[in-house]
């Protein structure tokens, strides 16, 4: 590894570094000149190109702590003339966005374009045409080191890279940021994978799987960037804290438009005020439930009992009623929406009556049919026969009518499950009703039945192991003519719905086609505090392979028994905060409000989950129930029987513990007054 002032290679990697730089301001200049006065027809055209022009400068932006390049390709050949004779290799520098000349040669090649691809996977063994492969170190902004791999040299041994090490290793004190310089080829495969397809990762602790599914969004953005701004593009996290975690990912590699949501976000019919129970919510969550409702919905058309009579002008046109069974009976066997097939009707019985009038002579059209199919009687037909419904009134009524639920459940649900989902206290009307988070699933299942979701170009799906199959179908109508990405580990599903296998989940998702990737190679936790973690894993989830640990660095680890009180924890967190980086305690949720006021008298600042640290408040408080999907360098993890008992089961409490004993990247210290979970000893 070379470094400054014994290199003069160093100096002009420098150079090139400023003169990119100074590119990419040009290019940003460019933009911010441009003058649409007279290029648009009207004011509306005028807000999309200026809205446009606002996000493409924002994308132009210079991140003076974040290195415009990351790495180096020396090729053999020119790419795409590898067996031209004699031809002459060409040199691109890799990195998070491209970067043009004045002239438009390229001076930094985006990491997502074809020729990057080999700075990922080429090899002593697969050279992939490359020379050379040179990776850059930085502190701060600036270039500091440089080191080489000659990949056609096979007097040069394979070794692990310095530089990569290093950047796994950097302390982070903020939200999540980008991998893009340390992807691994079997995360780049994933990347990289194309937008037809759907795959699903299973992931342990540190394997990358959320920043794969990230990078992958921004992968699929450049491949198919027209495609995708037609269609759109969602993030779906476990929570609000966890959205705000890694928030900053997607911009710092240009991206600006993806949206990022809950599940709860997804489905916020109704205001959710209220709770259920463990067994009541799996009952709601099971995908019975959607058979349920779709006999609850359609329990409301009735067959006509009389036929119906249109009067225009001094003719009168009758449709029998076997005629208007036969439309209706149709519509039902036909595999649309139930509030389709109500607009449908109305038509149908006016085609019913222009066949009549065509018999007896008249010529009408389309405009006849409309007029007849917004005549009265018609209107009144389709109301009695095809009422509309509403859906939170269809759940409300499903939850608080004992008959009604029966009716409906039957052979679905039995007795003791429909009295486990039926409310106590009935509720007076949608508005009143204390809404659970399940009963909004159900609702926005009710409402697809009526009503088909927009479904978007592409989906990611992180913490996916923790959704019910409701929730898993409420995510995979948002993406039916789409495709997804799924991540999530078995291991860490810590709802009492938490997901069994995931060929069950990507079937209750809709993609029941969908690659399963799993990522075993662990580069954010340290060795000896995955080690220890895997203990639980015959408890929680025997068959999944152990996270291996590629750090070099083992990391700090250490078991400390405490005195009953917070001091310890405290003591702890003050050793950990004289060391570079960002510190979490973890606790179990009973407790926070202890360590809060520990933490306070101590004179120790600190924020909440999803709450941006700074260099001069790096601790942060976080309950055991919103540690998933974090990473901190260092951990102090307080009493974790404590965080085992604070959940309604053993084994969701060991996947919790499991949770909160894998989010150091660099070091952990367990420190307990009672005794430790048996599994862990």
């Amino acid at each position: 590894m070379s470094t400054p002032g014994h290199d003069d290679p160093l100096s002009k990697e420098r150079s090139h570094l400023a003169a990119s730089r100074s590119a990419l301001r040009a290019m940003r200049e460019d933009v911010e000149s441009l003058d649409i006065t007279d290029v648009t027809a009207n004011w509306v055209n005028a807000a999309v190109l200026e809205s446009q022009i606002e996000q493409r400068i924002k994308a132009l932006a210079d991140l003076s702590e974040t290195p415009l390049f990351f790495g180096r390709l020396d090729y053999l050949h020119a790419p795409g003339a590898e067996q031209a004779e004699g031809g002459e290799g060409e040199r691109f520098y890799v990195g998070r966005r491209h970067v043009h000349d004045a002239d438009g040669d390229p001076m930094v090649i985006d990491w997502r374009a074809p020729v990057s691809q080999p700075f990922y996977r080429a090899s002593k063994k697969d050279p992939q045409d490359v020379s050379l492969r040179r990776r850059f170190g930085y502190t701060g902004g600036d270039l500091t080191a440089y080191e080489d791999e000659h990949l056609l040299d096979p007097a040069e041994a394979a070794t692990t890279s310095r530089l990569l090490q290093q950047e796994i290793e950097r302390p982070r004190v903020g939200p999540m940021r980008d991998i893009v310089a340390t992807i691994q080829p079997e995360q780049d495969e994933i990347v990289r994978a194309g937008l037809a397809g759907s795959v699903c990762v299973q992931g342990g602790p540190g394997t990358g799987k959320t920043a794969v599914g990230l990078h992958r969004v921004a992968y699929l953005l450049y491949a198919h960037r027209e495609r995708l701004a037609r269609t759109g593009t969602l993030v779906i996290g476990p929570n609000r804290s966890f959205l705000h975690y890694i928030e900053q990912v997607l911009p710092a590699l240009g991206e600006l438009t993806v949206r990022q949501a809950t599940v709860d976000d997804l489905v916020a019919h109704v205001e959710v005020r209220g709770t259920d129970g463990a067994t009541t919510a799996v009952i709601k969550g099971d995908a019975r439930m959607a058979e349920v409702l779709r006999r609850a919905l359609y329990s409301h058309v009735v067959p006509p009992a009389e036929g119906v009579v249109v009067v225009r002008g001094s003719r009168r046109w009758r449709v029998p009623v076997y005629e208007l069974e036969e439309i209706v009976r149709e519509l039902l066997a036909r595999d649309i929406r139930y509030g389709a097939a109500r607009e449908a009707l109305p038509q149908r019985i006016a085609h019913a009556v222009l066949v009549q009038m065509e018999r007896a002579g008249e010529a009408p059209d389309d405009r006849v049919q409309n007029a007849v199919a917004r005549n009265a009687a018609v209107k009144a037909l389709v109301k009695s026969v095809w009422p509309q419904v509403d859906p939170a009134k269809l759940v409300l009524r499903l939850l608080t009518d004992a008959d009604f639920l029966a009716e409906h459940a039957e052979g679905v649900l039995t007795g003791d499950e429909q009295k486990a989902v039926l409310w106590v206290k009935p509720a007076r009307s949608v508005k009143s009703a204390r809404w659970s988070p399940a009963d909004a699933v159900l609702i926005d299942e009710a409402t697809d039945l009526i009503e088909r979701t927009h479904s978007l170009g592409h989906v990611v799906l992180d913490e996916a192991q923790d959704l019910s199959p409701m929730q898993y179908r409420a995510v995979g109508r948002r993406c039916t003519t789409g495709s997804a990405t799924v991540l999530g580990d078995l291991a860490q599903g810590t709802t009492p719905w938490a997901t069994r296998s995931w060929e069950e989940a990507l079937g209750h998702l809709g993609k029941g086609e969908a690659v399963v990737e799993e990522l075993t190679a662990g580069f954010r936790v340290p060795t000896d505090v995955i080690a220890y973690a895997s203990r639980l894993l015959p408890h929680i989830a025997p068959g999944l392979t152990p996270v291996a640990s590629i750090r070099e660095n083992p990391g700090f680890f250490d078991i400390r028994t405490a005195d009953a009180g917070p001091a310890g924890v405290v003591a702890a967190c003050r050793e950990l905060l004289e060391r570079e980086g960002s510190v979490g305690l973890i606790a179990a949720d009973a407790r926070v409000p202890e360590l809060a006021a520990a933490l306070a008298a101590a004179g120790i600042g600190h924020v909440g989950p999803g709450e941006e640290t700074t260099h001069a408040t790096r601790l942060t408080l976080v309950p055991a129930s919103l540690a998933k999907g974090l990473e901190y360098d260092y951990v102090v993890l307080d009493e974790p029987q404590a965080v085992v008992d604070g959940e309604p089961d053993e084994r969701t409490g060991l996947r919790r513990l499991y949770v909160a004993l894998t989010r150091a990247v660099s070091g952990l210290v367990v420190t307990h007054a009672a005794g430790l979970p048996r599994q862990l000893t």
